[in-house]
């Protein structure tokens, strides 16, 4: 059974590296680090939530791939 807590993990994890990234591509794109900081800034706050409902739903409803590893 996968804890709650690796979900969580999974969703911090995953929104350093993807709020790094548009931060920097922002920041290239529009030749300003303060616009890149107030995209990533506001990404930050909404994506995670999205991404853990994205897992949580997927853990709890669809089961494609997953393999029973009970015998």
């Amino acid at each position: 059974m996968i804890d709650v807590k690796r979900h969580i993990l999974k969703t911090i994890s995953y929104r350093i590296i993807s709020s790094s990234f548009g931060f920097l591509t922002m920041w290239y794109l529009s030749g300003d680090a303060r616009i890149g900081a107030a995209f990533s800034l506001g990404e930050i706050f909404l994506k995670p939530f999205i991404y853990f409902l994205h897992e949580r739903f997927w853990y709890k409803y669809i089961k494609y791939g997953v393999k029973n590893l009970e015998k």
